[in-house]
């Protein structure tokens, strides 16, 4: 189908082109104008040797000739030049003398014939054409400009059409299936789709179709995979648009391609609108300086009003995802606009192994991978972060010239996809290397005394990313709560690094400040929000939202006086030299073990689970084991979770 607007740029240039012929052939017609006699009457005048002076180009054909008692030049285009040049000049003419010139010097001797003769060769026709050609140009000059003028009228005009796709065919066709590891999300969206396919049963009992439903949760867990497989399994059109689409340089476009955007869905209904990322034209109202004329907030209103302005039997559900809740508006959370709210949290194992099988199913997967295995190790993975593991799987594979994907490179690719890949080829000084190696043997031996922190997966001094080395702890399960215990025990871990150094070398570095930045983090998570302080209570100061709004809270004070400031400062600095403390007795207690740890790292960079554990119980690490496993050239060991501990040391 054709725009208005492209038949009309049509027009305009069939008809620029057709002007453009004109011109041409006009201009033409013009540049070979010459005496309009025939040829047999110039010839008569040389047969009468009328003619005292002439010029002919050979190239041309152009012929300028005075004749006898007339100083008037005149100008003939010659039809065929060598035919004329013959009768002239070539043998059996009729001029007496065998040439023109020699018969009209023999008669008039007084008066000598001038001639000139211009070669073939001569620039003159494209000189000529000059002009045609700058006529030519002039013209594509004004029909590009036309073209152009047009193309931004129709711009303008076309400025307040939602830039939505629509997607309503089974070629990409997305279902329930290809939705691993959100069984109860499926299972409340799944009554959408009934209410799609058949809304008359439900309006006969006189049940209302709900008019929006909001996905809200971490990013990559599939929010959006899940907006598409309703659309799938529904059957109807999916119109999808981004929050950020709507807003627009122009005043009040927004508010146009709102309505736009619901035109377009009600005229195919039923259908799913899909706005991802709503947070972005959904805020709360006032939270800018421009008040009530803020173009964001004329763009709320009318989503606001279109969403209210549906009827039972348009059956059109608004659907929108989102990570940040906190700052929509509640006039958007209300039942009548957003009546559901769908939480898509993190997958637990079971979510994880299905998701790992999808992504895996047009993979070829060696006999010793287990993915329920792969599952149990990926604590806190999000279904992007395992997609990412398995496609880096692969590509390890491929580089490695296997056939199929293995254990070792599953492994392989979740230590570089959370740490990094190593940089084997960096310069690291002897005594660098004898601190790194101190440092992240202080953080494991601190993990292996607190009992309700995770196992050591992996030691290494080998730097990753932005860390000259790690210490990673491999969770046994997924948790919902943490304890105070664990959060004190997590401040003595991440403070391990920072203890050895002092009692080992008797000196510190700056290698532990993430260390010591997420040691204050949590300290300060335990007194302000969680109500860990046995001093201040079981009372939350402050908010959790670091976002700020300039028309909210330009005015806004903190909720607690300085007194309480004071005392949250006092207790923040108490865990923490509460933990360091502890960090220091358990590494003096046990440091015969904390320099076999670390000696052992100097010689040979890296240690995994199973060596951690010999090396703490004084056994040899290296000893020969019954089926030695074949190591791989990055790494050794076992998955490990983002959610693990990594005491990098950052470089400087």
């Amino acid at each position: 189908m054709i725009h208005k607007n492209s038949k009309g740029l049509i027009s305009y240039l069939i008809f620029a082109a057709v002007i453009i012929i004109i011109l041409v052939v006009s201009l033409r017609g013009l540049l070979n104008t010459s005496e309009t006699i025939p040829y047999s009457e110039v010839i008569g005048y040389f047969d009468r040797l009328e003619v005292s002076e002439f010029s002919l180009n050979l190239g041309s054909g152009s012929l300028k000739y005075v004749l006898r008692g007339d100083e008037t030049v005149y100008t003939y285009k010659v039809p065929n030049v060598s035919i004329f040049y013959s009768e002239l000049f070539g043998e059996g003419n009729h001029f007496e003398g065998g040439n023109y010139r020699v018969a009209y010097n023999s008669a008039h001797p007084e008066s000598p014939l001038v001639y000139n003769e211009i070669p073939a060769s001569d620039s003159s026709i494209w000189l000529n054409l000059i002009p045609t050609l700058l006529m030519i140009g002039v013209m594509v000059f004004l029909a590009v400009s036309m073209s152009r003028s047009i193309s931004s009228a129709g711009k303008i005009n076309s400025v307040g059409k939602a830039n939505v796709k629509v997607d309503g065919s089974d070629k990409n066709k997305v279902t329930f299936d290809d939705v691993a590891g959100a069984d109860e999300e499926k299972a409340e969206l799944q009554e959408i789709v009934e209410l799609l396919k058949d809304p008359k049963k439900y309006q006969d009992i006189g049940a209302k179709i709900p008019k929006g439903v909001l996905l809200v949760g971490p990013p990559g867990n599939g929010k959006t995979l899940l907006a598409k497989a309703v659309a799938g399994e529904a059957g109807v059109p999916f119109f999808s648009i981004s929050g950020s689409d709507f807003l627009e340089l122009y005043v009040g476009v927004g508010a146009a391609r709102v309505r736009d955007l619901f035109d377009q869905a009600k005229k195919s209904a039923p259908s799913i609108i899909f706005i991802d990322e709503i947070d972005a034209v959904g805020r709360r109202r006032g939270a800018g300086l421009g008040g009530g004329h803020d173009e964001r907030e004329q763009t709320l209103n009318q989503l606001l009003v279109e969403m209210d302005g549906f009827e039972i039997n348009e059956s059109v559900i608004v659907m929108a995802a989102t990570n940040r809740r906190d700052v929509l508006d509640p006039a958007l959370l209300r039942p009548g606009r957003f009546d559901r709210q769908v939480y898509v949290n993190y997958p637990d194992i079971t979510g994880r192994e299905a998701i790992l099988k999808v992504h895996s199913k047009n993979k070829p997967l060696a006999p010793d991978v287990d993915l329920k295995d792969v599952a149990a190790a990926t604590v806190g993975f999000t279904g992007a972060d395992l997609a990412n593991l398995i496609n880096e799987a692969a590509l390890l594979a491929v580089k490695r010239g296997k056939k199929a994907i293995t254990a070792q490179d599953l492994n392989d690719a979740s230590i570089k996809v959370i740490a990094g890949p190593e940089k084997k080829s960096r310069v690291v000084l002897p005594e660098e290397k004898r601190l790194t190696a101190y440092h992240e043997a202080g953080h494991a031996v601190c993990h292996f005394y607190c009992p309700t922190q995770d196992k050591v997966s992996e030691v290494s001094i080998i730097p990753r990313g932005a860390a000259g080395g790690y210490t990673m702890a491999l969770p046994e399960h997924d948790k919902t709560y943490i304890s105070r215990t664990e959060m004190n025990e997590n401040i003595v871990v991440l403070l391990g690094g920072r203890a050895a150094e002092k009692l080992i070398l008797d000196d510190i570095s700056t290698g532990a400040s993430n260390d010591i930045e997420r040691a204050t983090d949590t300290a300060r998570s335990m007194v302000t929000r969680y109500g860990f302080s046995d001093k201040l209570g079981p009372v939350v100061y402050g908010h959790d939202d670091n976002e700020v709004f300039l028309g909210r809270d330009y005015n806004s004070s903190k909720t607690y006086s300085e007194v309480i400031a004071s005392e949250i400062d006092s207790e923040m600095r108490a865990i923490i030299h509460s933990a360091y403390d502890r960090a220091q007795e358990i590494l003096s207690e046990h440091k015969e073990q904390l320099t076999r740890v670390a000696e052992y790292l100097i010689l040979h960079e890296k240690i995994n689970g199973e060596q951690f554990v010999k090396l703490m119980n004084g056994e040899d690490p290296d000893a020969a084991e019954a089926a030695p496993q074949p190591q791989s050239e990055e790494t050794e060991g076992t998955v490990i979770a983002p959610v693990a501990e990594e005491q990098g040391r950052e470089e400087e």
